[in-house]
């Protein structure tokens, strides 16, 4: 058996075994010189790790193949390296939380064919997808260079996922120290990931109207929604007579010199300073 190898198939790619594919080098448990597309029996064999082909799904032999009939769960190649990572303890929970709830769920789906196609959205699994040839008939040597190019794609993304649920975290205690000072507002003097914390910590049910927090060079007064789900509604929306309006005639509306932007859904507005901020805040406060 060769260490640190991969068995994948040859031929079309597709999301769930370039994003297995993605998550092992990630995760530092493949070399990408040792990554084999082929479905020849004697290479996969002799490969420390298989996905998406040779039909076993076996996580202590470290195969992860779902298209054979006496697999019926719902996870793709994808779902079943994730999970495998978990177990092995190379991510914790909250991490592989939140990679499943962000992505890889979708791919599974995907593949899986529940997902469900709207009109005028791109998934995922689309995305990965458009890397293949353009033409139906490119060579072996075109389909490789196609795959590689979709894994530093999926690679990079899935980085990026694993930073920002690192840097949220890393959050998360300015987020608590907020909601336990705050009654109607919460207010930060550094922009930072809130929302989620928020609710994980319990906003649900606390009594926080807004958020205050810089923006750029400039401050936003934004309303808290009903739930993490209900993310574009808000629980107190700003006042009506702002709604769409811009620098001069929302100062001249608000009566505020600092006025920047209030968006029409009235969930976000954007001022000069905190001070115009709190302003606008003050007012809002006594309007419905």
């Amino acid at each position: 058996m060769k260490p640190r190898s991969l068995a994948i198939h040859d031929g079309s790619f597709h999301a769930d075994e370039v994003t297995a594919c993605s998550l092992l080098l990630l995760f530092g448990q493949i070399d990408r010189d040792k990554i084999y597309r082929t479905r020849d029996p004697k290479v996969i064999e002799d490969c420390e790790i298989v996905c998406d082909v040779g039909g076993v799904y076996d996580p202590q032999r470290r195969r992860f193949d779902h298209h054979q009939l006496d697999y019926q769960g719902s996870l793709s190649s994808a779902g079943m390296v994730l999970l495998y990572l978990k177990d092995q303890g190379r991510i914790d929970p909250s991490l592989y939380d939140s990679l499943n709830k962000t992505l890889v769920m979708g791919v599974d789906a995907h593949d899986n064919g529940v997902a469900k196609w709207e009109v005028g959205t791109t998934s995922f699994s689309q995305v990965i997808s458009n890397f293949l040839p353009i033409e139906y008939d490119a060579t072996p040597a075109v389909m490789e260079q196609a795959f590689f190019q979709a894994v530093d794609f999926v690679m990079g993304h899935l980085d990026r996922l694993r930073k920002r649920h690192h840097y949220t975290l890393e959050c998360r205690a300015a987020v608590r120290k907020a909601m336990v000072e705050a009654n109607h507002v919460l207010i930060f003097t550094k922009s930072l990931p809130w929302m989620e914390n928020f609710f994980d910590l319990g906003g649900e049910v606390h009594p926080a109207q807004f958020v205050i927090m810089p923006t750029g060079i400039h401050w936003k007064l934004r309303g808290i929604p009903p739930t993490l789900a209900e993310r574009m509604k808000v629980r107190w929306p700003l006042p009506e007579e702002w709604a769409g309006l811009s620098v001069e005639e929302l100062k001249r509306v608000s009566g505020i010199q600092g006025a920047v932007f209030c968006h029409k859904g009235r969930f976000i507005s954007i001022w000069e300073t905190k001070e115009a901020a709190l302003k606008a805040l003050h007012i809002a406060m006594r309007h419905r």
